[in-house]
């Protein structure tokens, strides 16, 4: 029994590394859009414009307020039905144009959430200062603000990634081949739910793993170079005392 436990484990890992690679190219591109996406939407809701206020809560509300699983069906099957009654023939989206969509948009949602998080961590004093100096608003917030808002993003935004990673086994819904979809195949035609679903959470985990790791060194590497920009306090000396 464990000869035939370890030989499913084995043969099954290959075929998700397989699935891993759809896994990672969909995390990565959605990650992309939806920090370009955040950071506008973070722009967009500290706005004092309403025109820009008011459309940047909807979208993050509605985003961050629905399960990412009912926004994959609701774009897959919703929104391609609705289109199909506008041309009048029949209309349905790629799987990998839904999974980057749907992903992105979510994932701009909660990284919204981030940037202004990280926006409104920076002290006021350094807008001020930059003000000061002779600067416009716009270029304060994105030569003096964002830069150190990014900064403390980092860490969050690592999760981000790492969360969106997991949660594209949703899209195994819509009949992606992922990770977890490429396991169900190979658990129906082996029978082998144990081994395969293991062989699932040790790619996922591996993948984690990796994401942490270089995040917390990325984390550590610009802590560094801030200490390194500080200046030295000046060493008190006992001469002349």
């Amino acid at each position: 029994m464990m000869n035939n436990f370890w030989e499913n484990y084995w043969a099954v890992l290959p075929k998700l590394v397989g699935g891993a690679e759809y896994t990672i190219k969909i995390t990565i591109i959605a990650v992309i859009i939806g920090i370009i996406i955040g950071m506008l939407m973070a722009l967009a809701k500290m706005s004092k414009h309403l025109w820009l206020k008011i459309p940047a809560n909807i979208y993050i509300e509605c985003l961050r307020g629905t399960p990412l699983f009912v926004q994959i069906f609701l774009f897959h099957y919703g929104v391609s039905s609705l289109i199909k009654e506008f041309i009048g023939q029949p209309f349905s989206f790629q799987i990998m144009t839904t999974a980057i969509v749907v992903c992105g948009l979510n994932s701009g949602a909660y990284v919204a959430e981030i940037f202004r998080a990280g926006i409104q961590s920076v002290d006021k004093g350094q807008m001020e200062a930059a003000r000061s100096l002779g600067m416009s608003h716009t270029k304060a917030m994105f030569y003096v603000v964002l830069p150190q808002a990014v900064k403390q993003a980092i860490p969050p935004l690592g999760n981000e990634f790492v969360v969106l990673l997991k949660d594209t086994s949703l899209l195994s819904a819509i009949g992606l081949t992922e990770i977890f979809q490429a396991g169900k195949i190979y658990t129906s035609v082996h029978m082998a739910p144990f081994p395969t679903y293991l062989g699932v959470a040790t790619v996922y985990l591996a993948l984690t793993f990796v994401i942490t790791r270089f995040v917390n060194w990325t984390e550590r590497k610009i802590s560094a170079g801030d200490s390194h920009r500080r200046p030295k306090k000046a060493k008190a000396s006992r001469k002349g005392v």
